[in-house]
């Protein structure tokens, strides 16, 4: 269930100063904003995602507004729990510890019937949007467990509306996304492991344009509106929201 919905807080400039964090789907609408936003208060971020020409152009963007990032490119369909083992072990030990890790990969390739869907399609995304992150989740907690605060941020999406009809695995994803947030906050609780969820309202990207093509795009903000409430939940000040699912409110 998603906490009563509050604007996100002012982000202090060094709020993850001296952090590395772990940002999935960077060069995606929110992802790439949060990035640079986690830049801005002090993170060293780490962007994955499968596409090297556009985390080439984040990197850039990035490096431009704080820590000197870095690029760890894999697709979550393909990756298999070695392959996410050795990504946290690599970015833990080569800089020096991992203190956050933010899940804004998503794949969604429009409305459809679940019947509709070939199955191939199906499991894909499920995976994306669920399967994979627990497994990188899984890989990382190790190494977020050897530091004094860490945090996992799931990015989720409006149960009311992902739980209707058409919107197929990755509505099904989502909201076992929001389960996983509550079953795995309170397995870590005892732990200096913060597990969080953010549910955005609707925002200008790509992923919404496939759902509604035909909307009037500048009613809703853009995923930059969303990006401090990234950084609020991977910062201590985080802690209040633990185990919950946040849907803040910001600006059209």
């Amino acid at each position: 269930m998603s906490t009563a919905p509050a604007a996100p807080a002012a982000v202090p400039a060094d709020a993850l100063a001296g952090r590395v964090v772990l940002v999935t789907g960077a060069h995606g609408g929110l992802g790439a904003e949060a990035a640079k936003a986690c830049a801005r208060a002090g993170a060293t971020v780490v962007l994955v995602g499968r596409k090297v020409p556009k985390l080439n152009r984040v990197y850039d963007a990035v490096k431009a507004l704080g820590p000197e990032p870095a690029i760890y490119p894999i697709d979550l369909a393909g990756a298999d729990p070695a392959d996410y083992a050795q990504l946290a072990e690599k970015v833990a030990v080569e800089l020096g510890g991992l203190h956050g890790l933010l899940h804004c990969a998503a794949e969604f390739t429009g409305l459809a019937p679940l019947e509709a869907v070939e199955p191939e399609a199906f499991v894909r995304c499920l995976h994306v949007n669920l399967t994979a992150p627990w497994l990188l989740t899984q890989a990382c907690l190790p190494w977020l467990r050897k530091v004094d605060d860490s945090a996992v941020v799931f990015v989720t999406d409006d149960p009311a509306r992902v739980g209707k009809a058409y919107w197929g695995a990755y509505g099904l994803a989502k909201q076992g996304l929001a389960a996983l947030v509550r079953q795995l906050s309170a397995e870590t609780d005892m732990t200096p492991v913060r597990v969080a969820g953010l549910e955005p309202g609707p925002m200008r990207t790509d992923l919404r344009a496939r759902a509604y093509a035909d909307e009037a795009q500048l009613r809703v903000p853009g995923p930059a509106a969303y990006a401090p409430a990234c950084v609020h939940l991977l910062s201590p000040a985080g802690a209040a929201l633990r185990g919950q699912v946040w849907a803040p409110r910001v600006p059209a």
